[in-house]
């Protein structure tokens, strides 16, 4: 078996050609600039022949059904190839109904416990509820204690009716005798009714008296075991199926029933199956809001404009007031002496409520039929707007209706009441373990999870029962804080997770299958990760490739590359400029050479910023009370006017502080928008910025009708230049001739997408070339129509780089082209549709759309971990695009783990001390240069060995 990994001939997209050998069985890291072909070799050349070599594998029939649309790799050969799994920044599942718990499968576990182990109570008295047994499993239990063991088989008082009225054992005494029986107990004390009882004072509880039936000694007779059975079946008829074993000795007592339910009220809850837990089964979820959590409700201040009257439209999704529900509203407030000609804030408070919620009584409503003159007349109850609105959004949510998006912008999701946002029936949620619904279980983190696992006590036969789900939930678990992600909990939402966070799941996913022989290629799996998690995610790695695994890392990590044990560099350049091997071997002989990753890593270049600027002591952004999340009430000072850096561990608050209160505050604030934003009690200095523009990771558009030209705007432009070409005035084309996304020059089978979609159903949408187009989207008389010799379909073809050669004497397309080179993004063709793009691509694209704008100087810029898929030397491109704005009088806020980017910002924000419940602290605040002060912080440690690095080369 061949101990080298061997790529032969790689041409695939920008690869010129190039021979590699990577060892097996190691760490190795594919690292260049960006765009210079590390995707292409690890994920389009080496991942997708490791797929195609596995789909030939299959029958013709199963290859049929799987449909393999992917394009043909362009490799002449790969040796000692081994089955591929790629683990890429995609996030793991759009699906509200994922989560943490169920992608990991840690929930399905989970779901095991509680059906087999979990405690059941009642949902009226929360009183535990026996499980059911039946005769013969008491019968088999008692056939096992030793001979001579002496015990009385009993039932409990408290199945008789108004049992709590008999407070005193005389009262008790008359009660057993009535019922025939001669004998019975109070705790541990045997009573018989001819006891002489004249002390009346009251027994402190019924739950505490049986009655006996009878009083046995173990013994081995035919004699015995008839009349063991005799008195078990009288036992369970006389207690309705509850029964009691009193053993002398020891003073215990065993419960059965042979039906589950409430001794008090008789609340019954049949036999626990798996599916009673799962939220995406109706047999578990719970009925008010379908296992989601919560429910969309709509507030006054949302659907309403107080301005307004009702005549005038003051309910905002009900628009005009011509409609069905706006006539039934006109009878009801004629009926109720409620004015639709005064603003709706100046009716009074119980006026309002009738609006809003409806009144009980039915009125005379009187309908026009269009386009007639005739009526029609019912009584109808008015429901209420609020009612109406719920009921027709639970309806229709989920359908693609055009109502469904019209009621979206008005609604706020709430935790459901009826399961408190835990997805599961009510019902289910009375069963515990270890004092904890599931529910509650799955609401604690990583961490927090381990060490509940750690402390549970179960009985002999629940701890055999549970042994290997306890395994594997509790290996699981180990993984995922394993790879830095300790602070999640296990309900969170999978379509909340960042990139960097999906990855890191799905590679503690795989460090639990203990799968050997794989190529695993994974996708920047540090991003997202502050410096002190590194070593962790490291180590994981490592013992991925000890396990007898050959794992290959795209990453710009200096610690990862530090610790790998093969690295190869891509280079020189980027696009055209790239695809070649200019360097294969370890660190050390890495540091030995002259290329860019070389010079960063022996600090030979070290990313530096031209003009750091002093943090203003006047102008600033201030909030107040920031409780968001795990936010511990803090007071945050952004000073205005620089460079500023919010820095902490992963889950530390940094978003919860920066996106959900800051940016969504300020971008309602200037917008008029209603997002929803982080709690807090005020926020100060809004004065001082005229706007705020968020520059995050998510995609330019969704679509393949989206792409760097059409969200730019330079395809206008382009379009424009076509339009005024000879060939386009003599066929009489205008600008909108040269759209792909109007009817006219576009290909009309694909509709100018290029692309046709297949759906998947349970799996993601599929994207193939159009046969008609041949990817061009265009049709053949659009296609006819040349400006220097290139037609509209080869212009977007072209990179960034070329299209600003071609189109250098247009200065408003130069200038939005320069913009994209000085970000670092002249390798991206022109129509490289959205969805292709990733996340750092995305962002990096907005900042250049934004920095083609005029410049006020007095914008509020926040960018969302701006260093994703950077090689260094696009960092320091980065570092200047920054200062850029700040010289113009512009802020920056930017979350960041960059140590490059952090030690170059002008002042630090930093959150912590660790993620979820223990973080949500001010650390620090202040000019970058006095955060290692601050013992607490990890981003001050990590910076003073940062700083300390640099001083030695």
């Amino acid at each position: 078996m061949s101990k080298n990994l061997i790529i032969k001939g790689a041409k695939t997209h920008n690869l010129k050609n190039i021979r590699v050998s990577i060892p097996k069985n190691t760490l190795s890291v594919i690292t260049g600039v960006s765009g210079s072909g590390k995707s292409s070799l690890a994920f389009d050349t080496l991942y997708a022949e490791g797929q195609k070599r596995y789909l030939e594998s299959l029958s013709t029939y199963a290859r049929m059904i799987i449909s393999d649309t992917s394009d043909a790799t362009k490799v002449d050969e790969i040796q000692g190839l081994s089955p591929t799994i790629a683990i890429n920044q995609k996030t793991v599942s759009n699906n509200p109904r994922s989560t943490i718990g169920t992608i990991t499968e840690i929930y399905d576990y989970y779901r095991l416990l509680y059906t087999h182990i979990g405690v059941p109570h009642c949902i009226n008295h929360n009183t535990i509820v026996l499980k059911k047994t039946s005769l013969s499993q008491i019968y088999d239990s008692l056939e096992k204690i030793p001979l001579g063991e002496k015990y009385y088989v009993m039932f409990p008082f408290s199945i008789f009716e108004n049992a709590r009225e008999y407070i005193n054992l005389k009262d008790i005494s008359q009660k057993v005798s009535d019922n025939g029986f001669v004998r019975f107990m109070v705790g541990n004390q045997l009573y018989s009714i001819a006891d002489n009882f004249e002390d009346t004072s009251p027994v402190e509880d019924v739950e505490d008296v049986s009655i006996v039936v009878d009083r046995l000694v173990k013994k081995k007779s035919e004699e015995y075991e008839n009349r063991l059975k005799d008195t078990l079946r009288i036992t369970s008829e006389k207690g309705n199926g509850y029964i009691e074993i009193y053993f002398v000795a020891s003073g215990k007592k065993q419960k059965e029933t042979l039906y589950a339910s409430c001794k008090k009220c008789g609340y019954t809850l049949e036999n626990l199956q798996i599916s009673n837990f799962s939220f995406n089964s109706h047999y578990g979820a719970c009925a008010d809001c379908l296992g989601l959590g919560y429910r969309m409700t709509f507030d006054e201040k949302d659907i309403i404009n107080g301005e307004l009257t009702l005549l005038e439209g003051a309910i905002l999704p009900w628009g005009d007031q011509k409609g069905y529900y706006s006539t039934i509203l006109q009878s009801m407030c004629e009926n109720k002496n409620i004015s639709m000609d005064i603003p709706y804030k100046k009716l009074t408070k119980q006026q309002k409520e009738k609006v809003l919620y409806g009144v009980s009584e039915k009125f005379r409503v009187e309908f026009r039929l269009k386009n007639s003159k005739s009526k029609h007349i019912s009584h109808i109850r008015y429901e209420g707007i609020i009612p109406h609105l719920e009921r027709k959004y639970f309806d229709i949510e989920g359908k693609k209706d055009v109502y469904v998006k019209k009621l979206t912008q008005y609604a706020t999701e709430k935790k459901c009441k009826s399961c408190q946002g835990y997805r599961i029936h009510p019902m289910y949620l009375q069963v515990t373990l270890g004092g904890k619904n599931i529910g509650e279980l799955t609401g604690l983190s990583v961490q927090e999870s381990r060490k509940f696992f750690e402390k549970i006590r179960l009985s002999e036969n629940e701890s055999k029962i549970a042994k290997e789900i306890l395994k594997h939930i509790r290996d699981r678990l180990d993984f995922l804080q394993g790879v830095g992600l300790s602070y999640l909990t296990l309900d969170r939402k999978a379509n909340t997770l960042s990139g960097g966070e999906s990855q890191r799941i799905r590679l503690a996913t795989q460090i639990g299958t203990k799968l050997e022989g794989i190529i695993y290629v994974l996708d920047e799996p540090s991003i997202g990760l502050h410096p002190r998690d590194n070593m962790m995610l490291i180590s994981n790695l490592k013992h991925l490739s000890e396990i007898g695994n050959t794992v290959i890392v795209v990453e710009h990590d200096e610690d990862i590359m530090r610790e790998s044990d093969y690295i190869v560099d891509i280079g020189p350049g980027a696009g055209v400029h790239g695809g070649e091997i200019i360097f294969s071997g370890t660190y050390k002989q890495l540091l030995q050479t002259s290329t860019q990753t070389a010079q960063y890593l022996s600090k030979q270049k070290i990313i530096t910023r031209n003009n750091p600027k002093k943090p203003s002591i006047k102008n600033a952004i201030e909030i107040y009370g920031a409780k968001e999340n795990n936010l511990k009430d803090v007071n945050v000072r952004i000073p205005l006017g620089c460079l500023t850096v919010v820095t902490g561990v992963s889950g530390s608050g940094k978003s919860s502080l920066v996106i959900d209160i800051v940016s969504n505050f300020l971008h309602n604030h200037f917008n008029r928008s209603k997002r929803k934003v982080g709690k807090h009690k005020k926020i100060t200095g809004m004065s001082n910025i005229d706007k705020m523009i968020l520059i995050d990771q998510s995609p330019i558009g969704r679509t393949p009708h989206s792409n760097i030209a059409t969200y730019t705007g330079v395809f206008t432009f382009i379009r424009e230049v076509f339009a005024s070409s000879v060939d386009a005035k003599k066929r009489g084309f205008g600008p909108g001739h040269f759209s792909f996304n109007t009817k006219g020059g576009r290909c009309e089978i694909c509709e100018g997408s290029g692309t046709k979609k297949i759906e998947m159903h349970f799996l993601p949408d599929v994207y193939v070339e159009c046969e008609s187009c041949k990817g061009t989207r265009y049709n053949q008389n659009t296609l006819d129509v040349f400006f220097k010799g290139k037609n509209i379909a080869e212009v977007l073809n072209m990179t960034i780089e070329e299209a600003a050669v071609f189109f250098k004497s247009f200065p408003r397309i130069l200038r939005i082209l320069d913009t994209l080179l000085d970000v670092g993004l002249g390798y991206i063709t022109l129509g490289q549709s959205a969805p292709t793009l990733s996340g750092g691509e995305s962002q990096r694209i907005k900042l250049a759309f934004d920095l083609a704008k005029r410049s006020t100087g007095k914008t509020l810029y926040i960018l969302d971990e701006p260093t994703t898929g950077l090689h260094f030397s696009d960092i320091q491109k980065l570092l200047d695009i920054l200062d850029r704005l700040v010289e113009k009088g512009n802020s920056v806020l930017v979350i960041e783990h960059n140590l490059d980017i952090i030690a170059n910002s002008d002042a630090i924000i930093d959150i912590g001390p660790e993620g979820g419940k223990n973080g949500g602290q001010l650390l620090f605040s202040g000019p970058t240069k006095k955060i290692v002060s601050c013992e607490k912080s990890y981003t001050g440690q990590s910076l003073k060995k940062y700083w300390e690095l640099q001083k030695k080369k």
